[in-house]
């Protein structure tokens, strides 16, 4: 399907991955922005009851070809696959730009070699071979270091390839490391720290361009919601300021007077980190009391 053969229905198209690490995240993160979903028998399609918008699910790897082929307006995918394509084809894909980091999906892109291999840095990778799913972000990286290696792609267990002795080391995505102790092999050199992100076509006409920041603006408010803490305490007036200074990400707190009491005060305040229990005892050591946190379910500038 063209640009040019794509009709303009007046609805907002987006493209998530039909299965896998992100998918499942992607609806919640969408729900969460007040979209109600209709999911189709074939699973291919969403629509959504309550918003001029299409989902549509599929491969992480043809989101970016569902967007330059205006198909799509947005996408969600992980950074190292949106990367990784704009390396291998600049032309086609170098026009998607990144708008959104969601703070989800996260791992990173490593080298790793066997247990028994002897490394001392990437050096150790000279004339050897590494077996990968991202030949251009690896072979960027060690371009970039001036070390000369061998690439094997492939498309899956990349982690096997040393056992068999395809390749001497391998570069793959590791979330948790377990994979990789499994098969032996020890992580050495991080060539990405990945996360998922909205990306966007960014030619596409006016009415869809109206529902792209709209839909945008509800996923930076649930976003901030969520990393957000509303707080809650009394503190005595002569250590007011101390308090606001322990209070974290909070820019302007409400201080109210305590009926009956001259020397209290009530501070609320919208905190843009995470409150732990470090900083409510802190709080509680200079002096503050009735100490409340509490999530934040929606948030609008």
């Amino acid at each position: 399907m063209t640009a040019k053969s794509h009709r303009n229905d007046g609805r907002l198209k987006i493209a998530i991955q039909k299965s896998g690490r992100l998918s499942e995240k992607s609806f919640a993160l969408l729900e969460k922005a007040g979209i109600s979903l209709q999911k189709s028998k074939d699973q291919l399609l969403c629509r959504a009851r309550n918003f001029p918008l299409d989902i549509f699910l599929v491969r992480d790897d043809d989101i970016p070809a569902f967007l330059t082929n205006q198909v799509c307006q947005l996408g969600i995918i992980g950074q190292n696959t949106l990367l990784e394509t704009q390396l291998l084809e600049a032309e086609t894909y170098g026009g998607l730009s990144q708008v959104i980091e969601l703070g989800f999906g996260r791992c990173r892109l490593s080298i790793a070699v066997p247990n028994d291999m002897p490394y001392d840095g990437l050096d150790s990778l000279a004339g050897r071979t590494i077996a990968t799913s991202y030949r251009g972000l690896l072979a960027a990286f060690l371009a970039e270091r001036g070390v000369e290696a061998n690439i094997v792609t492939m498309e899956g267990a990349v982690e096997v390839a040393p056992r068999t002795h395809l390749a001497d080391a391998i570069c793959d995505l590791v979330s948790t490391g377990n994979t990789l102790i499994s098969n032996g092999l020890a992580e050495q050199d991080i060539i990405l720290q990945s996360q998922a992100v909205i990306i966007q076509n960014n030619d596409m006409q006016d009415d869809l361009r109206s529902l792209c920041e709209t839909i945008l603006v509800r996923i930076n408010a649930v976003l901030r919601a969520e990393r957000s803490r509303y707080i809650m305490l009394n503190s005595p007036v002569s250590v007011l300021d101390e308090i606001k200074a322990v209070l974290p990400g909070s820019q302007s707190p409400t201080v109210m007077p305590l009926q009956g009491n001259d020397d209290m005060v009530a501070v609320h305040a919208v905190c843009d980190e995470e409150v732990f229990w470090s900083t409510m005892e802190a709080l509680k050591d200079r002096g503050a009391s009735s100490i409340l946190v509490v999530p934040i379910e929606k948030m609008l500038d």
